[in-house]
């Protein structure tokens, strides 16, 4: 399946891991590792991130996976990442839209009490929206990340932002400008470097083509409760294997899915 070759390139691209992980007294933190909420922390010069998500939903056997790489440009001050996604609806699967993202490290950084990094994407029409695995036109978004350190064992992160594709299209070919919302919180428990529960709640209103220059929209709410671990190296790596369980609220009650988050970290030009 393809979300399987989605973990094989996150380890193909992953450095290979240490006989012996390192000292757990002198582990990195766990810190840009969130799931459904972006946290405002750019990846520090010479460090690469490659991460694979995987979403199920309960009575449903659609699910959507990714794959993202994060790169620092030059400083932690820019990043640039794109996402490879992958959506299977109603049995068939396939490519989705490609984003392609530059993220500025505005204020702070993994040391500061609080840290802003706005993002800018821009989403390739690459997925077969015949099928419903795209939009059918190019899109733009940007988000505003802002994570602040509440107590050392206290961390939270607050997303808002917001998507346009001028000319979408839905699986008959009707053309419309479509818009999306979103605003999410997450909170952390910072306790240990180890092991991090977590809670992260998002609402987003998407509009979807109708027909032509008409759309309709549609809301989501979702609580989602997950915890992850950190695995350090003495090579550098650290792997953040993580799992979570989005629970709809409101409009989106009765909705439930399973969540799963794997992260490779590690020293890249050495």
């Amino acid at each position: 399946m393809r979300h399987r070759l989605l973990l094989a390139a996150s380890l193909l691209f992953a450095s290979p891991i240490a006989a012996q992980p390192a000292d757990t007294a002198h582990a990195p933190p766990i810190q840009d590792n969130s799931f459904l909420i972006e946290e405002a922390y750019n990846q520090e010069a010479g460090v690469v991130q490659h991460i694979t998500t995987f979403q199920l939903r309960r009575h449903s056997s659609d699910l959507d996976a990714a794959f993202t790489q994060e790169w620092p440009f030059r400083s932690i001050r820019h990043q640039l990442s794109y996402d490879v996604p992958y959506t299977r609806v109603d049995g068939s699967g396939g490519i989705g839209d490609i984003g392609i993202n530059y993220r500025y490290q505005l204020t702070g950084d993994g040391d500061a009490r609080l840290a802003i990094a706005p993002r800018l994407s821009v989403t390739l029409p690459t997925g077969d929206w015949k099928r419903a695995r795209g939009n059918g036109g190019l899109g733009f978004e940007i988000n505003i990340p802002v994570s602040y350190v509440v107590s050392p064992y206290l961390v939270t992160h607050l997303n808002a932002g917001g998507a346009v594709t001028p000319s979408a299209r839905n699986q008959v070919g009707d053309q419309a400008r479509t818009a999306e919302l979103g605003i999410g919180q997450s909170v952390i428990v910072t306790a240990s470097n180890a092991i991090q529960p977590m809670l992260e709640v998002i609402y987003s209103r998407r509009e979807e083509v109708e027909s032509d220059d008409r759309t309709v929209a549609d809301e989501s709410f979702f609580i989602s409760p997950g915890v992850r671990a950190a695995l350090n190296f003495r090579s550098g790596l650290q792997i953040v294997p993580g799992v979570a369980f989005p629970i709809g609220a409101g409009l989106s009650r009765g909705q439930r899915g399973v969540f799963f988050y794997l992260s490779f970290e590690h020293m890249f030009g050495k």
